[in-house]
């Protein structure tokens, strides 16, 4: 019902199952919001650079008042879109990338079971050199 979807509340409304005058007080409640803590949906969002993306600048900067958006936002959407789309060879690793991050993985992992085991040892350590300094300092207090 608002831009930059803006369907017909009659059209709306049987989508849905409101009645109409309910979707009609949501939308003056929706408009008597700032325009800054309206939520564009994603839908919303591509529509909205899809509507703008022939416009001048003037005609761009005159929708975005009128609609409560900045340039900024809409260019940043704009970035995001084309990023979703890119071509997936474009965002996916090669397979040599992924054997090389898969034999890294290994190898990490293989350190920090290392150093777990390296840190069990010393704790043990330090707990029997701890346990024999109570029982000689006991013997030494016995034998005085």
């Amino acid at each position: 019902m608002l831009p930059p979807e803006s369907a017909a509340p009659q059209v709306v409304s049987r989508e849905i199952g409101v009645g109409v005058d309910t979707l009609e007080r949501w939308r003056a409640e929706s408009l008597a919001r700032p325009a800054k803590e309206r939520v564009w949906t994603a839908a919303a969002r591509l529509e909205a650079v899809i509507t703008t993306a022939a416009m001048d600048d003037a005609s761009r900067s005159a929708w975005c008042r009128e609609n409560g958006v900045y340039a900024q936002q809409l260019q940043q959407w704009r970035d995001n879109a084309v990023r979703a789309l890119a071509a997936p060879e474009q965002v996916r690793a090669s397979p040599s990338q992924t054997k090389e991050d898969r034999r890294r993985i290994k190898e990490l992992e293989r350190e920090v079971r290392r150093k777990d085991k390296a840190l069990a040892e010393a704790a043990a350590l330090l707990v029997l050199s701890k346990k024999a300094e109570a029982i000689f300092n006991r013997n030494k207090g016995e034998d005085e």
